[in-house]
C-alpha cells in the first residue's frame, strides 16, 4: 500500500484522508438497506409458509388465533432482528469505517431508512389502493346521478305525467291518519306511534302530549283502559331507558378495552422498534470489531 512521508512525520495511510473526511457512507446505508429489506421480505415468505402449513382444518388441528398470533407476533421480531442485524453489519462493513461510533451511526441510520422505508410502503400502497376505490365509486356515483336527474324529466314528459298528477298522487300517500285512535288500521297506528316519539323523548310539554297521544292509540287498539294503557306505556319507556343505557355501559366498555388493547400493542411496537434498532447496531459494532481485530 501506497505511503506518504511528510518532514519526519509520522508514515499514513492515502485512504485513511478519504475515510476521515467521509465518516457517513449513503452507499454503503443503502446497501444494507437493501439486504434488510430483502432478508426481511425473505423471512416473511418463509413465515407465510410455515404458518399455512400449519392450517389443516379437515384433521381439526388448526392452532388457536391467539396461539397463532403470539407466534406470528414473535416469529415477526425475530426476523426483524436478524435483518436489521444483517442490514448494519453489512453497512459497517462495507463503509469501511473504524470507529464504533462510527459504525453504531451506520446501523442506526439502516434501522432508521428501513423503518420509514417500510412506513412509506404500507401508507402508499393500502392509501393509494383505498383513495382510488373511493374515487372510482364516487366518480361512478356522480355519473349516475347526473344520468338520473337529466333522464327523469324527460321520460316524464314522453310518459305524458303531468308534474300536478304527479304531486296529487303523492299526496295520497302523504293524507293525515285519522284523529281518532278507534279509527285507525294497526298500520296507521304504528306509524302514528313512531311519529310521535321524537316528541316523547324530547320530554316538556310537546313529550307530554305526544305521550297522551300514544296512551290514547295503545288504549283503542288494545281495547283496554287508559289506565292500563299508561302502564304499558310506562313500562315500554321503562325498557327502552334501561336498554340504551346498557347499550352506553357496553360502548363504553368497548371503547375502554379498546383503547386498552392499542396502548399495549403501542408499547409492543415501541418495545419491538428499540429492538431492531438494537441489532442493528448490534451488526454494525460486530463489523467494526471484526475489521479491527
Amino acid at each position: 500500500m501506497a505511503t506518504r512521508v511528510a518532514n519526519g512525520m509520522t508514515p499514513f495511510e492515502e485512504g485513511a484522508i478519504a475515510r476521515a473526511a467521509r465518516r457517513v457512507s449513503w452507499g454503503a446505508i443503502f446497501a444494507g438497506v437493501v439486504i434488510a429489506v430483502a432478508v426481511q421480505l425473505v423471512m416473511g415468505i418463509l413465515g407465510t409458509g410455515i404458518g399455512l402449513s400449519m392450517v389443516d382444518p379437515v384433521e381439526g388441528s388448526t392452532p388457536g388465533a391467539t396461539g397463532f398470533g403470539i407466534g406470528a407476533g414473535l416469529y415477526w421480531l425475530i426476523t426483524t432482528v436478524v435483518a436489521l442485524g444483517a442490514g448494519g453489519y453489512a453497512a459497517a462493513r462495507v463503509s469501511g469505517v473504524t470507529e464504533r461510533f462510527d459504525a453504531l451511526v451506520h446501523g442506526l441510520v439502516v434501522w432508521g431508512v428501513t423503518l420509514i422505508l417500510t412506513l412509506y410502503m404500507l401508507t402508499s400502497a393500502v392509501g393509494g389502493i383505498i383513495g382510488g376505490a373511493f374515487r372510482t365509486v364516487g366518480s361512478v356515483a356522480g355519473a349516475a346521478g347526473s344520468t338520473v336527474g337529466a333522464a327523469a324529466p324527460r321520460a316524464a314528459q314522453l310518459a305524458g305525467v303531468d308534474a300536478g298528477d304527479v304531486r296529487q298522487e303523492a299526496a295520497k300517500y302523504l293524507s293525515d291518519t285519522p284523529s281518532d285512535p278507534a279509527q285507525m288500521t294497526p298500520e296507521q297506528a304504528q306509524k302514528e306511534i313512531a311519529k310521535q316519539l321524537p316528541a316523547m323523548a324530547r320530554g316538556g310539554a310537546d313529550g307530554a302530549r305526544a305521550e297522551s297521544r300514544v296512551v290514547d292509540i295503545v288504549a283503542a287498539q288494545r281495547k283496554i283502559s287508559r289506565a292500563d294503557a299508561q302502564a304499558q306505556v310506562n313500562k315500554a319507556k321503562a325498557d327502552f331507558v334501561q336498554a340504551k343505557n346498557e347499550a352506553v355501559q357496553s360502548a363504553k366498555t368497548a371503547a375502554d378495552a379498546a383503547a386498552g388493547a392499542a396502548a399495549k400493542t403501542s408499547f409492543l411496537l415501541v418495545i419491538a422498534l428499540l429492538v431492531g434498532a438494537g441489532a442493528s447496531a448490534f451488526g454494525a459494532t460486530s463489523a467494526t470489531r471484526r475489521r479491527l481485530h
